[in-house]
This record gives structure tokens, C-alpha cells and sequence, in this order.
């Protein structure tokens, strides 16, 4: 459902009567299917932030080298950048539930190989590289179908709220999982850290086969057929709505969620702080991505002016944090920064979902997730060159500038697409930055 493409146009959700009355933070949870795969979120999530420390942590003692563990990074987003629309053109093609099967499963495997490599003490680095790039390979179907699966789960009433739920459930789990993956590295070894991770996928496994399908919302499949992928491209482009919030969304992951980078960088080069340290610092994140996301869980709506507006602040406060002067204004400064980028991700998710047509649903959300998770083999080596190049100040800065500009541009092109204009004035002795229609501001003048 599409309420026009104007950056202050009407919500693209409104929940009626019926869904207030039962909202909430936590109303999608009331929903027996969505509660089993939050459930089995909750723990693959926790495991998968354990490997992530786990695998960064091999590499690191395999080769010495950072530069290893960067391109292990880059092996696991490649795949989204390349194959990740042939993703949306699967998920709408089959069943999303069996595909979801499917890939759970075949990610589980995966963190089990790697277990087994490790704890038998025959790992290489090769094997790492390889079992990251399946991981990619995998995640280019499950995103799209998990993306797209939660409003046949949920509904379009409680879209906007699971999809906020999601968000938190995934930053809860990165409170958590590194934390056990470091006591875990530290005591048992990294094998072990593996070998939870994989089990772990058996949660949501479990999960989707104790839902009911009979109260799953249907959405027609689309038939096998020629130009599917074109069909789903010249649909985005061919909306406003849709594409302009998904260019943001693609210039603020590529650019400004370069965060392992820069925080690095400040706790090494700027504040000579150690490694406990620096992990306080993505604490510090975290907690603010998970106030943003039940923030985000409580709104009932979702405006594109919303997003042109978190996207626009959270480029001005990695701009300040950049500057500080002191570690204590910095590590202050990540929690609302983190709460803002999360914000920016749930309206733009919500907002895309909510404007596109069931049938195209997967092919769009892949396209989303291309472009938002994709960006990352570009923008990291790049921010990580300037942040090498000219400081980690300046690195950090400039993520944020070009979030900021990016945000400012594209509100524009959202206004004029919309009939609005950008009116500035004074109000009760402040200044006003606002959109307004066209004839309002002729009629003004």
C-alpha cells in the first residue's frame, strides 16, 4: 500500500482501531507464529554474534594479520553485492517457510564444519574464507525470505512493530554473544564457540515447524517465468516511495556503518585505550540500537520525512563525535548514535515493506538488503584507506558528512517528487525548517 511519495507524506501505516487497542511494544508477540520465530531468533542470533568475534579472532591467530580479517568480511557481504536480487526472485517464487528451512539448516552446517575443522586442529585459513563465502552464498536467499516472511507471519498491522522487534532482538543478541564468545575463546577455545554457534540454528529450525500454517497471512506465489528480476528493478524504479528511501538507506550503510573500522581506530590511535575498552565502546552501541528499536516498536507509523530526519542527525552526530575532544564525550555520543542509525534502518525497512506489493515483496527487500549490506566491500576498504590515510578523526567524519549530505538530497528529491517545498521561518523565537506544499508557500508569499 503506497500513500504517495512526498518526504511528508501521509504514514504508510496507520494501524486501525483493532491494532491500538491491542498495540505496544511487544504487541506482535501476541501472534503464535511470530513469538515461535522470535524465539529461534533470539538464539541463532546470540550464536551468530558469537562466531562473528570467534571467527575474526581465528583469523587474526592463524595469519597476524588485519588485513586477513577484512577480507574474510568482505567474502561474507560479496555474495549479497553479487547474487543478492537472484535472492528476491527465489524467495517470491517458493514457499518462504520451506526456503527459511532450507537456509537455517544450511547455515547451521556451516558453523558446524567450521567447529570441526577447529576443534580437530586441522583449520586454515583457507577454510575460513571458504565457509564465509558459503555463509554469504546462503544469506542471499535467507534474507530476502526471512525479510519478506515476517509480514505473512504478522500481518500488515503488526508489520512495523515486528520488524522494530526483529531489530531489537538482533542487538540484543550482540549484548550478548561476544561477551560468551570471549569467555568461551578464553576457556574452551574457539571450536567450541563454533560448535554452539551451529547448534544453535536448530532454534528457529524448531520453530518454523511448529508453526501453524493455516494462520499464516497467504501471498500468491509468483510462477517460474522470464524477466522476473527486470519486472522487479523497473517496479522499484518506477516508485518514488521505493527508491529514493532505498538510495539512503545505501549511502548511510556503505559510508556511515563502518563502525569496527573507526572504533578501532579511536581506541588504539585517539584514546590508547585497550581491548576491554574498546569493547565498552560497541557495548555502548549496542544499548543504544536496542532503545532505538523498541523505541521504533512502540510508533505506530512511519513517515519517509521520519527517515530524511534520522538520517540527517545521525550524520551530524558522527560528525561531532568525530571532533571530541575527550573519550567520555565520545563513548556517550555511541549511544545516541547508535539509537539513530537503528532508527534509520527500521523506518526504512518498515516503510519499503509496507509500500510494496506482496507479490514483489522479496525481489524489493532483496534489492533493500543489497544495497544496504552489499555497500560494505566498497565503503569499508575505502573509510578504512582515509581512516589509515588522514586519521581516524577524519575518517569518521567523513561517513558522517556524506550521510548528511546524502539525507539532505534526498529529502529535496522526496519534496519536489511530492509537491513540497522547503519552507524556513520563525516560530515562538526559533527557527523553522519545514515542508510545505507548493501552493501553501505561493499563497504565503
Amino acid at each position: 500500500m503506497s500513500t504517495g511519495p512526498g518526504a511528508d507524506s501521509a504514514p504508510v501505516h496507520k494501524p486501525d482501531n483493532h491494532t491500538r487497542r491491542g498495540g505496544g511494544t511487544f504487541s506482535s508477540l501476541g501472534i503464535r507464529n511470530y513469538r515461535l520465530f522470535f524465539t529461534g531468533a533470539i538464539v541463532s542470533n546470540t550464536g551468530t554474534w558469537m562466531a562473528r568475534i570467534t571467527q575474526d579472532w581465528l583469523v587474526l591467530s592463524l595469519t597476524g594479520s588485519a588485513a586477513a580479517v577484512g577480507i574474510t568480511t568482505a567474502l561474507q557481504f560479496l555474495p549479497m553485492l553479487l547474487f543478492g536480487l537472484y535472492g528476491g526472485v527465489i524467495a517470491d517464487r517458493y514457499p518462504k517457510r520451506q526456503l527459511l528451512l532450507v537456509s537455517q539448516a544450511a547455515l547451521g552446517l556451516c558453523g558446524v564444519a567450521l567447529a570441526v575443522l577447529t576443534l580437530s586442529g586441522h583449520v586454515q585459513v583457507w577454510h575460513v574464507y571458504l565457509i564465509a563465502f558459503l555463509l554469504g552464498m546462503v544469506t542471499v536467499v535467507d534474507n530476502p525470505a526471512r525479510q519478506s516472511f515476517v509480514s505473512e507471519m504478522v500481518g500488515p498491522e503488526q508489520l512495523r512493530n515486528a520488524v522494530s522487534l526483529n531489530s531489537a532482538n538482533f542487538q540484543s543478541a550482540r549484548l550478548v554473544g561476544p561477551a560468551v564468545a570471549g569467555v568461551l575463546i578464553a576457556g574452551v577455545g574457539s571450536g567450541w564457540a563454533f560448535l554452539l554457534n551451529g547448534l544453535s540454528f536448530a532454534a528457529p529450525v524448531v520453530g518454523l515447524l511448529l508453526m501453524r500454517t493455516g494462520e499464516l497471512h497467504k501471498v500468491e506465489r509468483v510462477p517460474r517465468g522470464k524477466g522476473q528480476l527486470r519486472e522487479g528493478l523497473r517496479y522499484v524504479a518506477g516508485r518514488p516511495d521505493l527508491v529514493w528511501p532505498i538510495v539512503l538507506v545505501g549511502f548511510i550503510g556503505t559510508f556511515g556503518f563502518n563502525f569496527p573500522i573507526w572504533l578501532t581506530a579511536f581506541a588504539d590511535g585517539v584514546f590508547h585505550v585497550g581491548a576491554g575498552t574498546y569493547g565498552f565502546l560497541n557495548t555502548l552501541m549496542a544499548v543504544g540500537s536496542l532503545v532505538g528499536a523498541l523505541a521504533a516498536a512502540r510508533r505506530g507509523t512511519t513517515r519517509l520525512r521520519m527517515l530524511v530526519i534520522a538520517a540527517g542527525v545521525f550524520g551530524v552526530l558522527e560528525v561531532v563525535a568525530a571532533l571530541s575532544p575527550a573519550f567520555w564525550l565520545f563513548a556517550l555520543l555511541l549511544v545516541p548514535i547508535g539509537m539513530i542509525g537503528l532508527t534509520v534502518n527500521v523506518t526504512a525497512n518498515s516503510a519499503v515493506q509496507m509500500a510494496t506489493d506482496p507479490a514483489m515483496r522479496g525481489r524489493v527487500m532483496s534489492l533493500y538488503m543489497m544495497v544496504f549490506a552489499g555497500g560494505t566491500p566498497i565503503g569499508a576498504p575505502l573509510l578504512g584507506w582515509v581512516t589509515d590515510a588522514y586519521g581516524a578523526r577524519v575518517g569518521f567524519a567523513t561517513g558522517g558528512v556524506i550521510s548528511l549530505v546524502a539525507a539532505v538530497v534526498v529529502g529535496l528529491v522526496l519534496a519536489r517528487v511530492g509537491g513540497l517545498k522547503v519552507a524556513v521561518g520563525w516560530r515562538r523565537g526559533h527557527p523553522q525548517v519545514r515542508f510545505v506544499a507548493r501552493e501553501r508557500l505561493t499563497a504565503a508569499a
